[in-house]
Formats: C-alpha cells, sequence, structure tokens
C-alpha cells in the first residue's frame, strides 16, 4: 500500500506538474501514508483524517497537517471560505464508507479549485461479482461502486469523471479522476466502461448467479477443510481482518476446523476473532507451531503473503486460498 501510494504520488507531481504553489489534500488521509510522498516533493499538503490517534501519527511521525474531523460540505466550505483549497484532492478506500455521499462528494465540489483534480480509488462492483468477494460486504462498507454509479453521483455535484483506471489491488479497483463539469472531456477509457456496464450493471441475474456461487463456494470450501480434519490435518488461519470474520461466521467456520488464527497487526494480537472465538498469535507461530495448512482470509495480499512466509512454505505448509474458488499454495 505504501508503494502503491508513492507510486501514484510522484505520477501526480510529474503529471499536473505539481509545484510549491499547489496544494494536495486527502480525505480519509490515515496515517499519512499518500501525503508524506507529496511532501518530501516539497508540495504543500492536508490530511483529514476523523480518527484522533491515528491523525496524531501523521503529523508527529511524517510531518503531515491534519485536522481530525469527518469530511463532508461543511469542513470543505469552512476551508474554502479560510482560502483553503485544493489542487488536488485524493479519497483512497474511504467511498465505500460514507453514509452521506451527497455531502461528502458537495465537499469535493467547494474545495476544489477551478482546474483542479479529485482522484478516487474504491473497490470495484464488476470485481466484486467476478470474483465472489463476498466477504468484503460488511457493515462498515455502505456501497459497492460501478463506474456508472460513480458518474450519476459526481455529476449531481456539478463534477465529471473525465477519466478511470481498472486496478489490481483490493481484489479489484477503479480510480477515477474527476473535474469541475465541463473542463475536460472524457476520455475513451470512460466511454469504454460505461458501455460495457451497460450490459450488466442493471442486470438482476447478475446479483443472483452472484449469490448463488457464493453458496456453491461455501459447500466447496467447508467440505474441503471438513475433509483435512478427519484426515488429522491441523489448520490454521492467516488474516483477522474484517473480510475475514465474514467469511467464516457465514461459512460456519470455527474451532472444530480451524486451531487458531495469525496476523501481522500487533493490535490484533492476543485478542479473538469475533462471533468464532479464535484467538490471534503472531505470524511467527506458523513456523513454530507448523500447521499443516494455513487458510489466507487476506487473500487480496496473497502474493505478498506468500512470500513472507516462505520458511513456513518450504517446511511443508501449504495455504489455502479461498476465493474465487478453492485452491492450494
Amino acid at each position: 500500500m505504501v508503494a502503491h501510494a508513492r507510486e501514484l504520488a510522484q505520477r501526480m507531481v510529474r503529471e499536473r506538474r505539481l509545484t510549491s504553489s499547489h496544494t494536495v489534500m486527502e480525505v480519509a488521509s490515515n496515517d499519512g501514508y499518500l501525503l508524506q510522498w507529496y511532501r518530501q516533493q516539497g508540495i504543500p499538503v492536508l490530511g483529514i483524517e476523523p480518527a484522533k490517534n491515528v491523525a496524531a501519527v501523521a503529523i508527529e511521525q511524517r510531518g503531515v497537517p491534519t485536522i481530525s474531523e469527518f469530511f463532508g460540505a461543511q469542513v470543505a466550505r469552512r476551508l474554502a471560505e479560510n482560502g483553503q483549497r485544493a489542487d488536488l484532492i485524493h479519497a483512497n478506500n474511504v467511498l465505500a464508507h460514507v453514509a452521506d455521499l451527497n455531502g461528502f462528494v458537495e465537499g469535493f465540489k467547494l474545495l476544489l479549485q477551478p482546474s483542479g483534480h479529485v482522484i478516487v480509488e474504491a473497490p470495484y462492483l464488476r470485481d466484486l461479482l467476478d470474483q465472489v468477494e463476498f466477504d468484503t460486504i460488511y457493515h462498515e462498507h455502505l456501497c459497492y461502486y460501478s463506474l456508472t454509479a460513480l458518474c450519476n453521483l459526481f455529476a449531481r455535484h456539478g463534477l465529471a469523471i473525465h477519466d478511470v483506471e481498472h486496478l489490481a489491488i483490493h481484489g479489484g479497483s477503479l480510480r477515477i479522476f474527476a473535474s469541475h463539469a465541463g473542463t475536460i472531456e472524457p476520455s475513451s477509457a470512460v466511454q469504454t466502461l460505461l458501455r460495457e456496464e451497460s450490459e450488466w450493471v442493471h442486470c438482476d441475474a447478475q446479483y443472483v448467479r452472484f449469490a448463488r456461487r457464493v453458496e456453491q463456494l461455501k459447500e466447496s470450501l467447508t467440505n474441503h477443510l471438513r475433509q483435512l480434519k478427519a484426515a488429522g490435518k491441523r489448520i490454521a488461519v492467516y488474516g483477522a481482518s474484517a473480510k475475514g470474520s465474514t467469511l467464516l461466521n457465514y461459512f460456519g467456520i470455527d474451532r472444530t476446523l480451524i486451531d487458531y488464527v495469525v496476523d501481522r497487526s500487533t493490535v490484533k494480537q492476543g485478542m479473538y476473532t469475533p462471533g468464532t472465538h479464535l484467538k490471534i498469535y503472531d505470524p511467527a507461530r506458523l513456523v513454530e507451531d507448523q500447521p499443516d495448512y494455513c487458510l489466507l482470509l487476506t487473500w487480496n495480499f496473497a502474493d505478498e503473503i506468500l512470500r513472507q512466509q516462505q520458511a513456513y512454505r518450504q517446511r511443508g505448509g501449504r495455504f489455502i486460498i479461498p476465493l474465487p474458488e478453492v485452491r492450494v499454495a
């Protein structure tokens, strides 16, 4: 994620020819992991992050000026009235969490300089359906976006999406580029993707098929785990993530099948998974304890995690990757 942020910041400085006379802001700026790269290149930045403890990390450890508030029209209006407007606004992996969508996007409109750009990344509905990513459906994700929906939402507030990119990150995401309506013609990428979506986005059968595939996956994975357990195999889980909790609870995978969970987050270690009550340990336990299999619930970072756990795999440990179909690595 940090490398992803660095590459994007370096690209935007180059393509937008940003200098010390420009301002870059990020909504839901977290610990400054993105804005730090602009700051290092001499670009003035401002983060907007509602979690006070996380905002403090951005300020104290990364030198990223941050206000700790929930972003919306009111905050944007106050900043604009105080002369703080943005040439570039980032909003990565936050739009799915927003209850007041109209106020949020109206905030972009109020905060954006006349020639400015908004860059938003959000998980893509098409990938959710195609890859059976049902486990990304949980309480803090309120919306799952198509480009069609995003274009309608932004147009409602005088903004237009003029470019779009399809990214692999987070199981498949859209990165959209928006500006004030009428300032930039939409690219061929926008027009092409909207045409493609017109063939499926309003089709009920797509969503019925998705539900059916989730049930098939549930049967396939639980049967596989039961067979391994019946053969005397020991199974752990990698990833105490929100998506992992969705999968474990909906599929009914509990302590009768799983021994424990590992996760790199020191905040989670020593705690228990919600609903299934599996204790969470440091990933070092995989090598120390050497379970036969490890169910990988943070599948969206599978390549990275498999590299990190090379010692466990070299000693015979195998990872079970559950989506979009069960496979062993």
